[in-house]
């Protein structure tokens, strides 16, 4: 399975490093993820300077698309150029969304009757954008899902890997990762959080 991450100026770290590190926990042939982004060079929100692996048309190429968030998601998601770029199929791809990459979603007509998963400050203007936002870490419709805080990343994670690979080697990395004296509550945690998304991924949860 192929990842990309798409990784936009004024990206947040946490979001963009934090599942892709864990997604190439998988070792299987032809498992990978990578940055993708406009430019050759990216600056994070903090000034840390990244270059792409490859370019954003990746993102069309690729089995899993990953949208990160940052401080300029609002501006990107208005930018026409970027959008068409980002010609995304739902019924071949999982698409994913952290945070604010919620509202690139939203402009690329694929929250329509999708409820989505966003942090605190992007709420209000996902909500103006039209997005019916769930107090909730991860919530998935089908091939569609979305976090919402920066250190829910790695249940997208998690539900790529649980998808595309299995459950049982989901929770194995998760419980890798996971902080020592914590690793079975970590991994219990996040599997109840996307479990009900994995065996019947076409069918939404109540809200």
């Amino acid at each position: 399975m192929r990842t990309a991450v798409l990784t936009f100026d004024g990206f947040n770290e946490l979001d963009s490093f934090i599942a892709s590190a864990i997604l190439n926990r998988v070792k299987r042939p032809g498992w990978s993820a990578e940055i993708i982004s406009p430019t050759p060079f990216v600056t994070s929100m903090n000034g840390v300077r990244v270059e792409r692996q490859q370019p954003l048309s990746f993102a069309r190429e690729a089995d899993f698309v990953l949208v990160g968030s940052g401080v300029r998601t609002r501006d990107i998601a208005r930018d026409a150029a970027i959008l068409d770029e980002l010609r995304l199929d739902p019924r071949r791809q999982l698409i994913g969304a952290q945070c604010s990459g919620a509202l690139i979603l939203k402009a690329l007509g694929l929250l329509e009757d999708v409820p989505a998963c966003t942090d605190t400050v992007t709420k209000p203007w996902a909500v103006e954008a039209g997005i019916t936002v769930l107090e909730r870490p991860f919530h998935a419709v089908g091939n569609i899902a979305t976090a919402g805080g920066c250190l829910a990343s790695h249940y997208l994670a998690g539900w790529a890997i649980a998808r595309r690979a299995s459950p049982a080697e989901a929770e194995s990395i998760l419980h890798y990762v996971a902080p020592v004296g914590e690793k079975d509550e970590y991994a219990a945690r996040a599997m109840a959080a996307i479990g009900p998304y994995i065996e019947k991924p076409a069918t939404a949860a109540p809200l």
